[in-house]
């Protein structure tokens, strides 16, 4: 048996193992393709980008422009003096005076005699021309039509015209920028400009969002689960500041309860309307701004005005309470405690003496401790002289103690042990049921097989009759409330969820 059960276990690990190899392959394929879209995406562009730079310089021709006697020392330019300066060999002014022989300028006229120079002109150069005279022109087709005629170069085109002859601008790379028109641009810059066209930049975005949306689409679950890790991580970082917001919320509950008559008031009110003739049991009590609500053990109609919420619970307005009854002798006075604010703002009050033995408040500990000194605290306020001991347990914390509550020692397990004033008259039922608090037993951690029994003798169905109050989980607890470690607790019994002070 232990070796089959051994087997299967190292099966089902083997299994998950595949699995998990099978899906991180798969991972790792989703990913590849990926990556090969943008590697696609990127070449695209790229040829599209060095085909648009190809076909706009094959209409770029070099050229020179004709200086002014003021831009030449004084004395009219020469084409020996553009051959010097862009072909370094004066010598070599027959071959511009070949390229541009007839070629009729932006005035009109054209190049007949080389010594006829008229500044303005636009002459084109060798193609090995070079320096910072030397500029770049669009061949725009027009011309004379003579042999080696390949048409005026036209300064309307890339770089830009300014409306004057000859108005160019750009060199071969190396150039030196040299003196420019009025208006025209670095050659420099205009040299190494990248112009996509439209269709291109079209074409290659479209590209890029088909390879995004491909992998969205392939590797959704990697993605919610980056953007849920994400997020889990940002609200990490938010933690500190809301406890810490959070705290403070709860510290000011228990100012406002400590200095609050008016709440405490109108819960009594509404627990007399409804517990005046009797027939009507109330374990909990709800105040706000609007009216009541009463968690009640009883599935008649309510009466006027209360209405039925469901689940066990009644509401009225506000407004004032009917005249209470006169108590009866034979139902022990109640005994409600602020516990916490509901999500509506409502202060809500438990009645202890329906708690018919033990709480306890299991959890966060801290937060246990803080509901259990709450309580102390609102039996302090409505019956001081209520005594209370504590038990001690091997993990427990200090509870602070209120100073008017008297504080005797916790009795042994014999009923004979107990004081006079915290003895039942008789067999408890584990049922809830009203009896009177007479005494309070203090618990302040988990308690252990001894503490337990103890608690059983004293405060469960039989036992002496003492309210316990456990920090901890405790077996045989009628009421059982779990604590969260941002100040909530679950009152299962209620069906409600509370904000605790702190």
């Amino acid at each position: 048996m232990v070796r089959s059960g051994g087997s299967g276990a190292v099966h089902r690990s083997r299994t998950g193992s595949g699995r998990a190899g099978r899906r991180g392959r798969a991972a790792l394929r989703r990913v590849a393709a990926v990556v090969l879209l943008a590697l696609g995406s990127a070449l695209y562009l790229s040829c599209l980008a060095g085909a648009a730079v190809a076909a706009d310089g094959d209409d770029l021709v070099k050229v020179y422009v004709v200086k002014t006697a003021e831009q030449n020392g004084g004395a009219p330019d020469t084409l020996a003096n553009a051959a010097a300066r862009t072909l370094g060999d004066p010598n070599r002014a027959g071959e511009i005076f070949e390229l541009n022989r007839g070629r009729v300028q932006a005035d009109g006229s054209a190049l007949r005699n080389p010594a006829d120079l008229r500044a303005g002109w636009i002459l084109r150069l060798p193609a090995d021309a070079r320096g910072p005279d030397v500029r770049l022109a669009r061949e725009t087709g027009g011309g004379t039509g003579q042999p080696g005629d390949a048409g005026q170069p036209d300064a309307s085109g890339r770089p830009d015209d300014t409306g004057q002859p000859g108005d160019t601008a750009g060199t071969q790379p190396g150039d030196t920028a040299g003196t420019a028109p009025a208006g025209a641009r670095s050659p420099q810059r205009d040299s190494a400009a990248i112009v996509l066209p439209l269709p291109a930049v079209l074409a290659g975005l479209g590209t890029l969002l088909l390879a995004l949306l491909t992998a969205g689409i392939m590797a959704r679950r990697q993605v919610r689960r980056a953007f849920g890790a994400v997020a889990r991580a940002i609200h990490r970082l938010g933690e500190p500041a809301r406890r810490a917001r959070r705290l403070r919320f709860r510290r000011s509950l228990t100012t406002a309860f400590a200095g609050d008559g008016e709440s405490p008031r109108l819960a009594y009110g509404a627990l007399a309307e409804l517990t005046g003739s009797g027939e009507h049991a109330v374990h909990a009590v709800s105040v706000g701004d609007e009216g009541v609500t009463a968690w009640v053990a009883t599935t008649g109609a309510p009466p006027a005005p209360w209405q039925d919420l469901g689940e066990a619970r009644w509401w009225r307005p506000a407004g004032a309470f009917a005249r209470p009854a006169a108590p009866r002798p034979d139902v022990p006075a109640p005994c409600l405690v602020a516990v916490g604010v509901d999500e509506r703002g409502g202060k809500v009050f438990v009645d202890l003496g329906r708690l018919d033995g033990a709480l306890s408040v299991t959890g966060d500990r801290g937060v246990a401790r803080d509901v259990v000194q709450g309580l102390l605290a609102g039996v302090a306020r409505g019956r001081p002289t209520v005594p209370v001991a504590v038990i001690q347990v091997a993990d427990g914390l200090a509870v602070a103690l209120p100073p008017t509550m008297p504080r005797v020692e916790p009795p042994g397990r014999r009923t004979a042990d107990v004081p006079a004033a915290a003895r039942g008259t008789g067999t408890l039922r584990a049922t809830a049921h009203p009896r009177p608090l007479e005494a309070l037993l203090v618990v302040p951690g988990t308690p252990a097989a001894r503490e337990n029994a103890d608690l059983a003798a004293l405060s469960g169905p039989g036992g002496a009759g003492w309210t316990a109050l456990v920090c901890g989980d405790a077996d045989g607890a009628h009421w059982r409330w779990r604590a969260s470690p941002d100040g909530s607790v679950e009152i299962p019994v209620l069906r409600l969820a509370v904000t605790a002070p702190a």
